[in-house]
């Protein structure tokens, strides 16, 4: 069991019979809370602030907490309503000032973020913090270098700070210097080191070993961060199998004809696929173009899909005008993020591809893009990358392997039962003929070509993704080829692939038979 869990297990046998005794005693409700949300447990949480905050309405402490929850869950909008009533009790706390920026940056709201963490950092200039945060909004908007120096602020005020040193390594064009290497390796040797910072600082080493071509010293980082993270999160395979299995059961050709209709708006682009594979750049791509916005990792759809019982059963017994509510009811919450009138946005949570059918059903009209990399580039590309939350599946080897060959075996069923509903974007195809590919994807959206959307790089926007500033340089091929050096320490990863590896780019034979 893993050493947090561990620390939730002894306070809640401690503090779960006291709360039977007293039911009402708010700051032990607060306190179980607070644990749960740093173990990731966020419903628990929730639910339990959601609870004090009914007892104790008027302390502003835990509405924050509530608030900071609801923003790790993908809810900025209530979590500012929440933040309205902190304000307005205690509007000179400094750490009401950095949540309140926090929640900002989730809603899309970048400037004003940026201004409140500037104002945050006169009041309060020794946060390392705060600075780590400013550093993440900085970098979000592309101000690299600024951000550098945010991180590095941080890092000069808890030279420990794991997060800063994994914030650097995951701008992914900035190379370690040997001091650098030398203060992580100092920091590492710390008795008193967090698991947090420690496989934070994994990480940054890996990526330091990396670029030094050290690979057997950067598998060494990349693996103990791995399982110090896995060890934190726990992750069964099992389940996504089940829920494609399910899913391959539920959504036949038959399923689709005799549920027709559907909210019939066309504004939404889906991109989805596994992590790392390309699809900030299929996105950057497509929001080159006049008629498109890109937005974001949005959460919504996942939270729609299971809001009426168990996917993918409660979606199959939705009568039509209830599945019309549900593609409203996307469109208005993914309207949150939205800044610009043009016609078309962007959701590119990878994860979709689960919701794939769903989309089918409440948004027939909306475009589906399949972003897919090499197997073992792109599983391993997930291995080197920390990921705050949502894809547990990263931190082993075997799991990315299963989850990559679950997605895959998915898509192949849609386009079985759906041939040519959703478009495939080859991420080495793209880097190899750049020009055909981004003409054959803006046919697919019916969008006429525009020279911008080659020039991609040149677009200023928000990128809020760990290829936040590789998608602002050309197409480069050098990355599709890393996981060669590490190819002795892969067999894992090649055994829970199985048949998907041979078969790419195309999906084995046995996925698309019926």
């Amino acid at each position: 069991m893993a050493m947090n869990e561990n620390r939730l297990d002894i306070a809640e046998r401690l503090l779960k019979p006291h709360l039977k005794e007293d039911p009402f005693d708010v700051a032990a409700m607060r306190m179980l809370a607070e644990l749960a949300a740093r173990i990731g447990r966020l419903k628990d949480s929730e639910a339990l602030l959601r609870r004090t905050v009914e007892l104790a309405p008027s302390w502003t402490v835990a509405k924050a907490n509530l608030a900071l929850v609801l923003g790790r869950t993908g809810r900025p909008a209530e979590a500012m309503t929440l933040l309205e009533d902190v304000f307005a009790a205690e509007p000179d706390w400094v750490g009401h000032w950095n949540l309140k920026a926090a929640t900002l940056g989730r809603l899309g709201d970048f400037d004003e973020a940026i201004g409140l963490y500037e104002d945050v950092l006169k009041k309060a200039p020794n946060q390392p913090r705060v600075w780590l945060s400013y550093g993440h909004m900085l970098k979000t908007v592309g101000r690299q270098d600024e951000g550098v120096a945010a991180y590095r602020k941080a890092i000069e005020l808890q030279p420990t700070l794991g997060e800063a040193w994994f914030s650097l390594s995951n701008l992914k064009t900035l190379r370690f210097s040997e001091q650098d290497i030398a203060a992580m390796e100092a920091a590492l040797s710390s008795r008193d080191l967090s698991p947090d910072d420690r496989f934070h600082i994994d990480f940054a080493l890996g990526k330091a070993m990396h670029d030094a071509g050290q690979t057997d010293e950067a598998f060494g980082h990349y693996s103990k961060a791995n399982a110090l993270r896995l060890e934190m999160r726990p992750y069964d395979p099992a389940y996504i199998t089940r829920l494609v299995d399910r899913s391959i059961a539920a959504f036949t050709a038959e399923t689709f004809a005799g549920r027709p209709g559907g909210c019939d708006a066309s504004d939404p682009i889906f991109i989805v696929g596994m992590p790392r594979a390309g699809s900030t750049l299929v996105e950057q791509i497509l929001s080159s173009h006049s008629q498109v916005e890109g937005t974001s990792e949005l959460p919504d759809l996942p939270v729609i899909a299971r809001q009426n019982g168990q996917y993918p059963i409660s979606v199959l017994r939705l009568v039509p005008t209830e599945r019309e509510g549900l593609g409203r009811q996307y469109l208005k919450q993914a309207s949150v993020q939205r800044r610009t009138a043009k016609p078309f946005f962007i959701d590119k949570l990878p994860n979709n591809w689960m919701f794939v059918p769903l989309i089918q059903l409440v948004l027939p009209n909306a475009k589906i893009i399949d972003a897919r990399r090499h197997p073992l580039g792109c599983c391993f590309s997930n291995f080197r990358q920390h990921f705050a939350n949502g894809q547990d599946f990263t931190y082993d080897l075997s799991n990315v392997g299963h989850y990559y060959s679950d997605y895959v075996r998915l898509m192949a069923h849609i386009e079985t039962v759906l041939p040519g509903r959703v478009h495939r974007v080859i991420y080495e195809r793209m880097v190899d003929d750049t020009e055909a590919e981004v003409r054959a994807l803006l046919d697919y959206c019916g969008l006429q070509f525009e020279p911008a959307c080659l020039e991609f790089y040149k677009t200023e926007r928000a990128v809020r993704t760990a290829s936040s500033e590789q998608v602002r340089k050309p197409i480069y091929r050098d990355a599709t080829e890393d996981w060669q050096a590490y190819e002795p320490f892969l067999g894992p990863l090649k055994r829970a692939l199985g048949v998907v590896l041979d078969a790419y780019p195309d999906a084995p034979a046995s996925f698309t038979q019926r």
